[in-house]
């Protein structure tokens, strides 16, 4: 059981959402993991849309003030509340997540409530978490890089597995490399970099990038497909995974497939190396 945190350094798009979506859609396909997604963000969808259609949210009075409606009680706002008493189990979380494929892959979406109620029910994030690694053999952590230093400090520490999202630009790689000079977790076996919307023809690929940070292992990335960003606005990650299951490299989506299959694999093997 352990908890793999996606993180990224920058503001800009790094495609560090979609890397999860894929990766967490080929585990439960080709493995028999039972895998729990974390996003926590504000208000972001990007997880929802690679999954199911986004339904528009009405408010009303809620958990801690003016809050969403029925539904959202059953998510991220229903946790916290149960976690604030004190009552929550482990194997009571998956009662309010969104199951994609059953006992393999389950989706906690972001709050989609008002900000100060985020303020609030984020503190939890670190609990549910913890209670999280008890129940499910995988949980994967979407961290917001809006989110308050102190949490984001707590998640880190406490995860197996740090995923760095980097994109392919000089600027956020060289501030990578800078700050994990001054950030032990960041340069330890503790943390895997992995490169999203991943571009082979860019003069940043996989070698140059390997060579230039000083990496012993090939740098994982997740590739740009056109159908896999497509789905991911469609809601229909899954069924295109399903569909790609048997791709040969011949195919114009074997890069991609390829290349999600060997992060997956990476992150696998790190896991169990640091057991070790």
């Amino acid at each position: 059981m352990s908890v793999v945190t996606f993180w990224n350094n920058s503001r800009r798009q790094t495609g560090k959402t979609l890397s999860i979506a894929a990766i967490c859609t080929h585990l439960a396909i080709e493995h028999n993991y039972k895998i729990l997604v974390f996003s926590t963000g504000y208000q972001d969808y990007n997880l929802d849309n690679c999954f199911w259609q986004t339904e528009k949210i009405k408010k009303n009075r809620g958990l801690f003030g003016p809050n969403t409606n029925a539904a959202m009680e059953e998510g991220i706002a229903g946790l916290a509340k149960v976690v604030k008493s004190n009552k929550l189990s482990p194997d009571y979380i998956t009662n309010y997540t969104k199951i994609i494929f059953k006992n393999r892959l389950e989706i906690l979406p972001s709050f989609k409530g008002e900000k100060d109620e985020y303020d609030e029910v984020r503190q939890f994030y670190p609990d549910i978490i913890n209670l999280a690694n008890d129940y499910y053999d995988l949980v994967f952590v979407d961290l917001d890089s809006q989110i308050q230093d102190s949490i984001t400090e707590t998640i880190i520490n406490g995860s197996n597995l740090i995923v760095a999202c980097l994109n392919q630009g000089l600027t956020n790689i060289n501030a990578f490399s800078e700050m994990r000079q001054n950030v032990p977790v960041f340069k330890s076996k503790k943390t895997l970099l992995l490169l999203g919307k991943y571009d082979k023809y860019s003069k940043y690929n996989i070698k140059n990038i390997t060579r230039y940070l000083g990496e012993r292992n090939k740098v994982s990335t997740v590739p740009y497909s056109t159908l896999f960003f497509e789905a991911c606005e469609e809601a229909s990650v899954p069924d295109l995974f399903l569909k790609l299951k048997k791709t040969d490299e011949d195919d114009r989506n074997g890069f991609f497939m390829s290349e999600v299959k060997r992060s997956a694999e990476n992150i696998i093997y790190r896991i169990e190396d640091l057991k070790m």
